[in-house]
């Protein structure tokens, strides 16, 4: 007992001079932090203490499976068209089923085997008036929804992280639930206008078959479709016709910019991968004198004509665009398109002065809580109690060290947490102390009592501590959002308040009765 080892000494050295350069960030300014390298940063405020916005985004997962069945339609017409096989009532059938009837009975066993290429995961069905039918089974839609939210979780972060908001939140809840939490943003329009855009890009030739205000009279021709323009009310056309046939899709760009053309237009210039650009360059160089339609998210922003083969593998979206929005729709492109719309279900926007008065809530709760229990040690267990009471700052000092080194976010649950901490830290402290005074009355001299009350109060303490540790990991596991951070800084507390209890406060105990040699316990 009283021949503490050196190493242990040196550890508690150490981790002592670790944690004040560690948690040191935390008294800086943040203008003075943002230099510091990213392993020695502050803790992060959440929501509730710096302000900004909370969002509660709802992925519209019918979309998922309205996509999934339209694109099989248009393969299947496609492919019965190249077979040059005859086929009617072409189409979606329910919520999970494509229908298509074949016409000469030849076919027919050709058709369904050319159909069930197209769709591996779905089940095909063939009626005796030579109707084939592809339906999903439940779980195979089940896992392309799990995907599609999985993805759009993905495309907002990038959307978030491309806009440089610090230390953003950005988590799943439910089966289709995102939650994004952006501490400091005080205008959440700009951000819900962004990730509510699906920001799907294709390329498609118009059909100029047909004019746009036959199609608008119900006349459109098979494989086409109508779509508005973005120039309605701007003295520009206002539909276009366009093919349904997607000839480049936006997920083979590799890069968008916003920049200026030659007229000083604020425009969006694009890159292909390699794939995309000779796809692009065959589209273009097969239809000269053509008009090809550029569609974000079923409008088409400008229908230029092809003039000459663009074999670049680039070239640039014109429109009514401002800077700004030419920035953003850059942005949109670089990060992705998402996979199924997203919907707005909850908005929030906590206000700087509600963050700052949880701060001052905070701290004057932490502070309060801190003199009573330093108060009380004294009184209670006087020299002793001061030991305790340096261990309880310096596991407060380790706690937010361990905060910022693991770049966790510090919410007002997670104050509370600290605050519980400091009455957990003396708590071990406490079963120590009184061991010794139990160990003092039944006669045992000072060092004999001291060694009795470290190691017999180490299992009731190892015992106490292992349950709440165990409590707090099953709160971070099944909880979200603040309940996980109350249950982060409580595990952390709980290991900080071990070591301080077992190694700082018996090495600062040793170290005195080794200096003063006391004749009895101060208790």
């Amino acid at each position: 007992m009283f021949q503490f080892p050196k190493w242990k000494i040196a550890l508690v050295l150490a981790v002592a001079i670790a944690s004040i350069v560690l948690a040191s960030p935390n008294l800086l300014p943040r203008e003075t932090t943002d230099r510091l390298p990213s392993w020695l940063q502050p803790v992060s405020l959440g929501l509730d203490l710096q302000g900004g916005s909370y969002l509660l985004l709802e992925v519209d997962t019918g979309y998922v499976v309205r996509e999934q069945l339209s694109s099989l339609v248009e393969s299947i017409r496609s492919t019965l068209r190249k077979e040059r096989i005859k086929y009617a009532d072409l189409g979606v059938s329910g919520k999970d089923a494509v229908k298509v009837r074949i016409l000469d009975a030849p076919d027919r066993d050709r058709a369904r085997q050319l159909i069930r290429k197209l769709e591996a995961d779905a089940v095909p069905e063939t009626a005796d008036d030579g109707t084939i039918t592809m339906r999903f089974p439940e779980p195979v839609l089940n896992k392309r929804i799990n995907q599609a939210v999985d993805q759009s979780l993905e495309i907002v972060r990038r959307r978030i992280d491309e806009l440089g908001t610090r230390e953003p939140s950005i988590q799943r809840q439910g089966p289709d639930r995102i939650v994004v939490q952006l501490p400091g943003v005080k205008d959440p329009e700009r951000i819900k206008d962004l990730l509510g855009k699906t920001a799907k890009l294709t390329f498609h030739l118009v059909d100029d078959s047909v004019t746009p205000e036959e199609a608008a009279r119900g006349h459109v021709p098979p494989g086409s479709e109508l779509l508005p323009s973005v120039e309605e009310g701007r003295g520009g056309p206002t539909s276009y016709v366009v093919r349904k046939r997607v000839e480049v899709g936006g997920d083979m760009l590799t890069d968008a910019q916003a920049t200026f053309d030659q007229y000083n237009r604020a425009v969006v210039s694009f890159k292909f991968n390699a794939a995309g650009g000779k796809r692009f360059g065959d589209t273009t160089k097969e239809n000269v004198g053509r008009q090809l339609a550029i569609v974000l998210d079923d409008k088409v922003i400008s229908a230029p004509r092809i003039n000459e083969p663009i074999l670049g593998g680039s070239g640039i979206i014109s429109g009514s665009f401002t800077l700004q929005q030419a920035k953003d729709l850059a942005l949109l492109l670089r990060a992705g398109a998402l996979p199924a719309p997203l919907n707005v279900i909850e908005q929030r926007t906590v206000g700087p002065d509600l963050g700052a008065d949880s701060i001052r809530a905070g701290a004057m709760a932490s502070a309060l809580g801190l003199v009573l229990v330093v108060v009380f040690m004294v009184v209670i267990y006087g020299r002793l109690g001061v030991f305790a009471d340096i261990a309880l700052v310096f596991n407060l000092l380790l706690l937010m060290a361990l905060l910022s080194l693991l770049g966790a976010t510090l919410t007002l649950p997670g104050i509370a947490g600290i605050v519980l901490t400091m009455g957990t830290s003396v708590d071990a402290n406490v079963l120590i102390y009184e061991r010794m005074r139990e160990e003092q009355r039944n006669g045992r001299s000072v060092i004999s009592a001291v060694q009795a009350g470290f190691e017999r109060a180490f299992g009731t303490i190892f015992d106490a501590n292992l349950t709440s540790l165990v409590a707090a990991a099953l709160l971070f596991e099944f909880g979200s959002g603040p309940i996980r951070g109350f249950a982060v800084t409580l595990m952390l507390g709980i290991l900080s308040s071990m070591f301080t209890a077992i190694m700082a406060t018996r090495l600062m105990v040793t170290t005195w009765i080794k200096v003063r040699r006391p004749k009895a316990l101060p208790l």
